[in-house]
């Protein structure tokens, strides 16, 4: 079944996610892309805090993904959100969680992709002199990566975005600290100033596709993925099951079916570091 092949699809973004979407489904099923020219995502949430974002990472891409639909007049859309914090599994580490969403309103079909990472420059400081201001932006690889420029942090009444000029960030850090004394300065997360951020959406777009491509075996639908995994690899020395993962859980979107795939990982056993009895 070729869902998706050569299908006319709107990409839902106002910071110029296409650069790395677009080719990836043009060159995976030969779409033809169009970006809406009157979509305000920010209308559902901006990493710079004017706007809360009330909805989860998957129900706001899915909001975009009807905009742009209602105005382009496609049936096929995709869009992505991010959020960015402690590593859920590395506290101490910061991390980029990219979600990229496609909803096929002529087939009911929406298909998720996902990439975590701890590439990413996302930071915030408070900056009481220009000197401060200017270490601040090279640990955040400015001006490769723009910033933004608040009077605090929270509630700010003067916000500066999108700064990618070395003497503009200069001259506006200056003059800030003159009125304000302190101020808050933060990398600028929206994709079109953030290469890093780029690449984890590019990589998010590239595990949706793979779903895309991955149909169920009984009903042919797409997006047939793992929906959830067994433990219990056996350890290599004792035998007895450990923690690691046995065996994926693949299901469908639509009908009911599902299907277990041993030894994911391509190994049958697991080392006696990580039983629970050979190493409790």
């Amino acid at each position: 079944m070729k869902l998706f092949h050569q299908r006319n699809i709107v990409i839902a973004t106002m910071h110029e996610k296409e650069v790395v979407i677009a080719p990836l489904l043009e060159k995976s099923f030969k779409m033809k892309c169009a970006v809406p020219t009157q979509l305000n995502t920010d209308l559902l949430g901006t990493f710079s805090g004017e706007r809360e974002r009330k909805d989860s990472p998957i129900a706001a891409a899915l909001k975009k993904c009807n905009l742009a639909i209602d105005e382009i007049g496609y049936d096929l859309a995709i869009a992505s959100e991010g959020s960015f914090g402690a590593h859920p599994y590395s506290f101490f580490s910061r991390a980029d969680e990219e979600i990229v969403v496609l909803l096929d309103r002529k087939n009911k079909i929406e298909i998720v992709g996902k990439a975590l990472s701890t590439e990413t420059n996302f930071d915030g400081k408070v900056i009481n002199s220009l000197v401060e201001g200017l270490e601040f932006a090279k640990q955040v690889h400015f001006p490769s990566h723009g910033l933004i420029i608040k009077d605090k942090k929270e509630a700010p009444t003067t916000i500066y975005k999108g700064i990618i000029n070395q003497l503009l960030y200069e001259e506006l850090i200056e003059n800030m600290l003159d009125t304000h004394g302190q101020i808050w300065v933060e990398t600028d997360m929206r994709a079109l100033f953030n290469p890093t951020r780029l690449k984890i959406i590019e990589q998010a777009t590239v595990n949706l596709i793979e779903k895309m491509k991955s149909h169920c075996p009984a009903c042919d639908t797409p997006g047939y993925w793992i929906v959830d995994h067994k433990p219990g690899l056996p350890c290599d020395l004792c035998h007895s099951p450990t923690k690691s993962t046995l065996a994926h859980i693949y299901g469908c979107l639509k009908c009911d079916y599902k299907d277990e795939i041993k030894f994911p990982n391509k190994k049958t056993v697991e080392d006696p570091t990580f039983c629970d009895y050979c190493n409790p």
